[in-house]
């Protein structure tokens, strides 16, 4: 036996959870992604999402509804009669007629430990705030925002330099193998589900640019911490004089380091830079306009000397 799924994705991170569902042997009756939307490199090509393309590649439907305002995108969803609806960074909240549109409801593969990180950024959110554990949760949706039942856990440690982008690729495949387990155990009437505790609640609220900027005026483990949780995008960023004018400059990695001065001040010819307290090395960083690069590339193109403040 298999299940009939409906599976819900937009981004890369949903891709991998795709192909264990189908590698599993279950029936995929749709894909539904997020519209195409413009890119390429100045932005007028219509781009499809990753799953979508993905989707293709399998010979799967896809169906991309702006939202599921529309009775009859209602309708077209429950007239699949699937048994199940997977559910992997989709991008839309699902009214109740979805939710409910299915013969065992809708699951969803959340990166946090809920209910720590509810909402849009966990990823990054964790890591910005110097948590050293997270990990993938499949939980039975509801109406609220990340509140319903869980069922599966898998628990990932987060190593004291890793970027948002390490994690995501960890938790991306952490979740497809759970969703893949989940499903197996849905299949076999053996999904236990836990509620949520009460206490411990935070929200993963969206990345807004204007905290993208990094404040050297913090502690040492803050800045490193926002640096990696921003890293590779949007990326945490300083402004220096390049060629005479103020240039925004990316940083995507960096290390604790020894060594005091004024928050921002360039301390020697490594890139280390105080912060309030202690100080942090640059490691890789990235030109507006141009390609990430190690910082002794940076520096052999573009010269900062000791002293320099960085802001």
């Amino acid at each position: 036996m298999s299940l009939r799924i409906i599976f819900m994705g937009t981004p890369e991170f949903s891709v991998p959870t795709l192909r264990a569902l189908v590698d599993a042997g279950h029936d995929i009756a749709a894909v539904y992604t997020q519209p195409p939307r413009p890119g390429g490199r100045r932005g007028l090509d219509l781009q499809k999402s990753p799953v979508h393309q993905a989707a293709e590649l399998l010979g799967l439907p896809v169906l991309t509804p702006l939202n599921f305002k529309a009775e009859e995108d209602r309708a077209e969803f429950k007239a699949f009669n699937a048994d199940v609806a997977v559910v992997v960074a989709y991008g839309l909240l699902l009214p109740e007629a979805i939710l409910s549109g299915t013969r065992l409801g809708c699951y969803n593969g959340h990166a946090s430990l809920l209910p720590r990180w509810r909402g849009a950024a966990p990823i990054q959110r964790a890591i910005m705030a110097g948590d050293t554990e997270t990990g993938m949760m499949v939980m039975q949706m509801e109406k609220g925002l990340d509140t319903g039942p869980v069922a599966l856990t898998a628990h990932v440690a987060i190593e004291p330099n890793m970027t948002a982008g390490e994690l995501h690729d960890s938790l991306m495949l952490a979740g497809a193998r759970l969703m893949r387990e989940a499903m197996l155990k849905l299949e076999d009437g053996d999904l236990p589900l836990t509620p949520q505790a009460e206490d411990g609640v935070l929200y993963a609220a969206k990345i807004d640019k204007a905290e993208t900027r990094i404040q050297f005026s913090r502690s040492s483990q803050d800045v490193h911490n926002h640096i990696r949780g921003l890293s590779p995008f949007p990326g945490a960023w300083f402004e220096m004089e390049i060629g005479g004018k103020p240039e925004r400059v990316k940083v995507l990695a960096t290390e604790m380091a020894s060594g005091m001065g004024e928050a921002g001040s360039v301390l020697d010819d490594a890139l280390t830079i105080a912060c309030a307290s202690g100080a942090v090395r640059l490691l890789r960083l990235q030109k507006a306009g141009g390609k990430p690069m190690l910082a002794a590339d940076f520096l052999r193109g573009t010269p900062v000397s000791v002293g320099t403040r960085l802001g």
